[in-house]
């Protein structure tokens, strides 16, 4: 049993190479208990790596995850006890229905089969999936996946969330649901690491923010530490060295 003053994620010098590429390059990164925390980064910047190896989905060339101080890689059964996973490109029993998705995840974990009976009625309603509850996941909408993703990382009662990308592509009325279920969640005590490279929505739901480009944390603190008096999205085009390109040729467009 890890300690349970620790911070909810510790993760030092975590490195992944993939042939001649760095995907993630000695990162460090502490997520405090009790934080909304958003990691944003341009597509290929070592986000999903780095989040596959803090919850033991990828293994680390070196480096340490720590979850409220268990070892991810050396306990990683009690670690897993502790966090609530949603990947990016979630692969799940596409010929089970939500119910039967829920059902069997719990099982797996070893909950009680009428507590986890209880549990996913709640979540299945909460996430307005009961409608659906009978509809095999082969059939769910983006949006339907990733709330019954959600509610497959929520159903063992997890302290600390960690989800990749868990807003790509979901209506907004879906991304209204998940935003409420992870605002109540941090609001009871819970800790959530999600990854987006919508800033927007970072500052609107994030206390803290790391910036991650070439495998690396360029910049992490609180919002307003990050941002500094402007807006984040402006920040985070100066951190990463990135120019637009919109003003540039196609002048065939004009009429």
């Amino acid at each position: 049993m890890g300690d349970q003053g620790a911070s909810a994620l510790k993760l030092a010098g975590l490195r992944k190479v993939y042939g001649s590429k760095v995907a993630v390059d000695d990162l460090d990164l502490v997520v405090p208990q009790g934080s909304f925390y958003g990691m944003v980064g341009l597509n290929g910047a070592g986000k999903t790596t780095t989040l596959s190896m803090a919850v033991g989905l990828l293994r680390p060339d070196r480096g340490t995850s720590e979850i409220f101080g268990v070892d991810v890689w050396s306990d990683p059964v009690q670690a897993k006890t502790l966090v609530g996973v949603l990947p990016d490109g979630m692969s799940m029993p596409e010929r089970l229905t939500g119910r039967e998705l829920l059902t069997y995840t719990g099982l797996l974990r070893g909950i009680a089969p009428e507590t986890v009976d209880e549990r996913a009625e709640e979540l299945l309603s909460v996430l307005e999936l009961d409608e659906a509850e009978r509809t095999m996941v082969v059939e769910y909408s983006t949006g339907m996946r990733k709330k019954i993703g959600l509610a497959t990382a929520l159903l063992h009662g997890p302290r600390l969330l960690v989800l990749d990308e868990p807003f790509e592509a979901v209506d907004p009325v879906s991304a209204a649901t998940i935003r409420t279920i992870l605002e109540r969640f941090v609001a009871s005590g819970g800790s959530v690491i999600f990854s987006s490279h919508v800033m927007a929505l970072v500052e609107k739901l994030c206390d803290r923010v790391a910036v991650v480009t070439k495998g690396r944390v360029v910049a992490k603190g609180t919002l307003d530490e990050v941002r500094e008096g402007r807006n984040l999205e402006d920040v985070f085009v100066d951190l990463v060295g990135a120019r637009t390109r919109g003003a540039e040729g196609l002048s065939w467009l004009a009429s």
